[in-house]
């Protein structure tokens, strides 16, 4: 195997008929792009190097949030000390994807107790809504509409998921963890070259006069990079939870502002206080299932993510991908191929188990992993794949094509105790509904369920919108086990496109031998069961035309994640961050 960090080199395998004649005609180019364009972000792309440390590891989206992080895991605290003060950070300095108005999934390794634990903070649906939310004249509205009004904000449920954690796993007092968001808000933090992109491109925030005079200048421009952004607002929110704890945001003046600004939005929404006191943290059975030596481990409905990432690998087995090079095309032809008939059996059967029957045990049976694994063709796409029968299916449910967004954050950290924690969060579209209250946005997260309550042929679709209902969603925050010990804590952003994302890097170090970091690094693949995507300014798009020979329906395109992961092996800890977000690895 040839690889590395700044250029894949490719080496492919003789004797695989229509591949090695269409390699012949094409061969790949050996080169791996120093600026990858990243539409959320606008950075470019920056080199990163493994990271490695021996007691305490973080690794977040953002240089700031990280060294809060840090610095509880230095003063003693635990993983879930280290993510509470960097999601408070995330909150002021990377407001367009996660924070107090959003909700997160959360996986916990309790070392003492020997124990994964799974945390549902996902945002739920008000009582009063209906399944024609989004329905106007018999059609959906166009989704801008509905994202950008009061009907797409769903109950936050990410502040009692960090209290929760708190009162389960903190070591340090609450109000400590608090600290470091509260100092920033007050002094300011300089806007950041992402930050600054991602407002120049939203016209939407312009249309809401608190957002607009928080994030722009008096002329309407977005402040410049390096300006620094205070917000008084915001530190006085986190100074009364600091004191209070999370009941002054579901029960307080803080919720009671929510609730105002979402019914006095132009297209008003009806969450009300009940709803937010109401709200419920739900801890989950993990999902978990093996692939070759390791325990995949990771959260379960109404989530997606881990379900379809162990029904792509358990499907491309039987290829032995671990023999083909990073970048070939045989890999990436197997390996969108495999996301095919994952994302097919995902956006057919996969809703919030409280009020729909997913067939997990069935969807994640060896004989129909098997099954479905024969209708790969190595040498020719299946275009569109269908969803499959898996044993134990209950109902036909409607087909579903609801796209999760793109904008969302990830967090993982082990403390010295072997405590590993791996979180995604997410207030849904870049910036949320855009709905800012006291210094924060509000999720847009209700567009996470299909628009249509039914498909064309009249049948209910599983994800579709329903009072006190969690939508689907494509987090992966999962922990990888050999033997009884953690060995990857990792996950990402990236709307649908997580489970490429993350599934790309479980193969770049279960199968290839890769480092995480190089792992990350690689260029992002696979197929959502539409185009084969690949992503641009790499080396990837060499392989456009011969995959075009296959059958595939290819599109060259941004396809920013933002992975954060670490491994725990007999040399310590080693972490990786996404080259295509200002994240940050820090460890002692």
């Amino acid at each position: 195997m040839s690889f590395s960090f700044r250029a894949i080199r490719f080496r492919f395998l003789p004797g695989v008929g229509l591949l090695a004649a269409l390699l012949l005609a094409g061969p790949a180019a050996a080169r791996l792009v120093a600026a990858d364009q990243n539409p959320e972000a606008a950075t470019g792309y920056a080199d990163r190097t493994l990271v490695r440390a021996h007691d305490f590891m973080a690794a977040t989206a953002n240089p700031l949030a990280t060294q809060a992080a840090y610095r509880m895991l230095a003063r003693h605290g635990s993983a879930a000390d280290a993510a509470i003060a960097a999601q408070l950070v995330l909150t002021l300095v990377e407001p367009q994807s996660s924070g107090l108005g959003g909700g997160a999934f959360l996986m916990y390794h309790d070392a003492e107790q020997g124990r994964l634990h799974a945390y549902d903070g996902r945002e739920t649906a008000p009582a009063a809504a209906t399944p024609d939310r989004f329905m106007a004249d018999g059609q959906p509205l166009p989704m801008r509409m509905a994202i950008n009004s009061g009907l797409s904000v769903g109950t936050p449920g990410v502040l009692r998921l960090l209290e929760t954690m708190h009162r389960e796993h903190g070591k340090l007092p609450w109000a400590e963890l608090f600290k470091p968001a509260i100092e920033l808000a007050q002094q300011g933090f300089p806007v950041s070259p992402r930050l600054h992109g991602l407002l120049a491109e939203n016209r939407a925030l312009r249309d809401q006069p608190a957002a607009a005079a928080y994030f722009l200048d008096p002329d309407g421009e977005p402040w410049p990079v390096g300006h620094l952004l205070k917000n008084p607002q915001l530190a006085q929110v986190f100074q009364l939870l600091a004191s209070q704890g999370a009941d002054a945001f579901y029960h307080g003046s803080i919720g009671r502002d929510i609730v105002a600004a979402v019914q006095a939005h132009p297209v008003p929404g009806d969450l009300s206080m009940e709803d937010l006191a109401a709200y419920r943290v739900e801890e989950r059975e993990p999902l978990c299932g093996t692939y070759r030596i390791y325990r995949l481990c990771g959260m379960p409905p109404p989530s997606s993510g881990t379900l379809a990432i162990l029904q792509m690998l358990n499907v491309l087995q039987p290829y032995e991908i671990r023999h083909l090079e990073p970048g070939s095309l045989a890999a990436v032809h197997l390996f969108s191929e495999a996301g095919r008939l994952a994302y097919a059996d995902r956006d057919y059967y996969v809703g919030d188990p409280a009020f729909v029957d997913v067939p997990l045990e069935g969807l994640l049976d060896p004989d129909y992993l098997d099954d479905r694994s024969a209708l790969i063709d190595p040498e020719y796409s299946m275009g569109m794949a269908a969803p499959g029968r898996p044993p134990g299916m209950q109902a036909e449910p409607g087909q579903d094509q609801a796209l999760d967004l793109p904008s969302t954050s990830h967090i993982v950290a082990v403390d010295a105790q072997g405590n590993a924690l791996s979180m995604t969060t997410s207030i849904e579209q870049a910036f949320g509904s855009k709905i800012f209250v006291r210094g924060f946005l509000l999720n847009n997260q209700l567009t996470d369920f299909s628009l249509s309550p039914e498909d064309k042929a009249g049948r209910q679709v599983a994800n579709r919108l329903e009072a006190g209902k969690r939508p689907r969603s494509s987090m992966a925050p999962m922990v990888v086990y050999r033997g009884d010990k953690p060995y990857i804590v990792l996950g990402s952003p990236g709307g649908s496109a997580i489970i490429n994302y993350v599934a790309k890097v479980l193969v770049g170090v279960l199968d290839w031998h890769l480092d995480i970091q190089q792992a990350i690094s690689l260029p992002n693949m696979g197929s959502r069961n539409r185009q084969t995507e690949l992503e641009a300014d790499t080396a990837l798009e060499s392989l456009a035309e011969p995959l075009r020979l296959m059958g595939h329906e290819v599109n060259i395109m941004a396809f920013p994640s933002g992975l954060n992961g670490i491994v725990l092996d007999a040399q310590g800890l080693s972490g990786g961050t996404d080259p295509r977000r200002e994240g940050l690895v820090l460890g002692d």
